[in-house]
Parts: structure tokens; C-alpha cells; sequence
């Protein structure tokens, strides 16, 4: 059987295709019209930098003109069927950022850790002098085929909830004092996910990004009088580790098999992280100011296919 979905990246050893398309997009912006500074002089908080969104979200807001606050866990958790970042990773992307005349602050944190987090955010606030917006993008997948024993799924359900739902949470209460004291409104994207919007299984990882919904929702009224913008992008699956690592691959491809699974209406496989990273950068600019409390897909059609 062909894989369901195929890694199609082309990386280098010094960087990646979407550094390089950012790159380019800089260097010819002057003859092509196209505004690449909506966020000049504003600072952004992104977690789970290391690589793949993360790494694509720096990448896209700093090319428009954002400074960069980030954190990367930097080890590995066992419940996943596939490695984290490194710190190599995290230095690569401090390398990316930087090569766009952008400041960036790096730190290893887990977002389980809110002492850390709030720690980074602080020397990150010190040195940028300022922060505009929040994107909390950390987060991971649990294979089901690796749980056999009852052990095995409560740590999963544990991993899964901790990381993705009260590691955004720790993530925006760590970034929203600075956003409120700086009196000039603000957003905050969540990365949140299909799953997030239909019933795709009943794991931990639905129900956490099912979670965010709702801490956006609330977030959303909490904050519009401070004109912070609280809203909520739900990928389908992006061309990164989490989807096409071995075990998600067989899972997935069952799925589809015994018809549990609905794929995108779109003719696309997988979305590329510069395709999320679009939509962040949508939301953060003043292009998105009057959009708030909203769930955006950015998923070819999944959510709204009826199989």
C-alpha cells in the first residue's frame, strides 16, 4: 500500500525549502509590490520553534518583521512514535531568523514547565523591549498502535493533554501580561487542528485540541477590551514528523482502510507549514484587526467533506 501521506520536503544541510522561499520572497518584494513588513517592529511568541511549524511560523512572521521569543522542548517524550527537536534544530532556526536582519530570543522549555516559560518570556520582553502576539504551536501525537497495556494509555492521554491543552495555556498566561501592559492590542493565534472541529477519534489528542476551542472562545471576550484578538487556526495534516513518521503513516492508512477516516476534499495530500504560516501571519497583522473569537480551517476542505 502507498503510504497515505508522503514526507515531501527537500532539505539541505544548512536549511530548508521554506527558508529559502522566504528568502527569495524578501529579496524580490521591491519589484513585485508585494508588502512583506506588516509586523515591522513587533515581537512574537512562538512555541515548539525547534522545526517544522514552528520553525515555519518564525520564519514567515520575522520575514514580515517580527522579532522572535521562542522555545522548543529539545528532548524527547516517550508516548510519541517519532522524535522531538534538538537543540541543533533550535539553533537552526535562531540561524534562519537572523539571516532575515531579525532578532530572535531561543530558549529550551517545555510548555509543561509555566515557571519556564514565563522565565523565557521575560528575557525575551528585557532584550526585544515589547510583545504583540502569541502563537501557541507546541504540541504532539501518540501513536495508538504503540499502546498495549492500560499503563501505556493513561501516560498517552497524560503526554497528549498536558502538552497540547495546558501547554497552550501556560503558553498565553506567560505572554498575555506583557501584551495587556503594552496598551496596544495584540493577537494571539492557537494552533489547533481538524481534530480540534470533528470527532477524529477519541484520544486525547481530539479532546485536547477540542480544548483549545474553547480556552479561545473564552480568551476571546476576556481580552477584546484590551484590543487583543484571541483566534484559532485548524490545520488538516502539514508535511512535518507528526504525520509522516512511520506509525502515524499506519495508522492513518488503516483508518482510511476501514473508512474511519475522511481525507481532504481538496486534491492534496498534505498542507506545508508556510501554508499555516500564512494564515498566522493573516491574523496577527492589521489586515485581521476585526477578527476575533473565530475558528479558521486551513484544511482543504476536510472539515467541510461529507463522506
Amino acid at each position: 500500500m502507498v503510504l497515505l501521506f508522503r514526507d515531501r520536503s527537500r532539505r539541505t544541510g544548512r536549511g530548508d525549502e521554506q527558508f529559502r522561499v522566504v528568502c527569495d520572497r524578501v529579496r524580490n518584494h521591491s519589484t513585485s509590490g508585494e508588502d512583506v513588513s506588516r509586523l515591522e517592529g513587533k515581537v512574537a511568541f512562538i512555541t515548539g520553534i525547534g522545526r517544522g511549524q514552528g520553525r515555519s511560523h518564525a520564519v514567515r512572521l520575522a520575514s514580515e518583521g517580527a522579532d522572535i521569543i521562542g522555545v522548543d522542548i529539545c528532548h524527547d517524550i516517550d508516548s510519541t512514535a517519532y522524535p522531538m527537536s534538538t537543540k541543533d534544530d533550535l539553533d537552526e532556526t535562531v540561524r534562519q531568523v537572523e539571516a532575515l536582519g531579525r532578532r530572535i530570543v531561543a530558549r529550551v522549555a517545555d510548555v509543561r514547565d509555566s515557571a519556564a516559560l514565563r522565565q523565557a518570556v521575560q528575557e525575551g520582553v528585557e532584550q526585544l523591549g515589547r510583545l504583540d502576539f502569541a502563537v501557541p504551536n507546541a504540541g504532539i501525537s501518540t501513536a495508538h498502535f504503540k499502546i498495549t497495556t492500560p499503563e501505556q494509555d493513561e501516560q498517552a492521554w497524560n503526554d497528549v493533554i498536558a502538552v497540547n491543552l495546558t501547554g497552550a495555556w501556560n503558553s498565553v498566561q506567560a505572554a498575555i501580561p506583557y501584551i495587556v501592559a503594552g496598551g496596544r492590542g495584540g493577537s494571539i493565534v492557537f494552533i489547533g487542528s481538524t481534530a480540534g472541529l470533528r470527532g477524529v477519534g477519541a484520544g486525547g489528542y481530539t479532546a485536547a485540541k477540542h480544548g483549545i476551542v474553547g480556552i479561545m472562545r473564552g480568551l476571546a471576550n476576556e481580552l477584546a477590551e484590551d484590543n487583543i484578538r484571541v483566534n484559532a487556526v485548524h490545520p488538516t495534516a502539514v508535511n512535518t514528523l507528526m504525520a509522516t513518521n512511520e506509525g502515524m503513516q499506519a495508522y492513518l492508512a488503516d483508518q482510511v482502510a476501514n473508512g474511519s477516516h475522511h481525507l481532504n476534499a481538496l486534491p492534496v495530500e498534505l498542507l506545508e507549514p508556510a501554508d499555516v504560516s500564512a494564515a498566522i501571519a493573516f491574523l496577527c497583522s492589521d489586515e485581521g484587526r476585526y477578527i476575533t473569537g473565530t475558528n479558521l480551517p486551513v484544511d482543504a476542505g476536510f472539515v467541510n467533506r461529507v463522506d
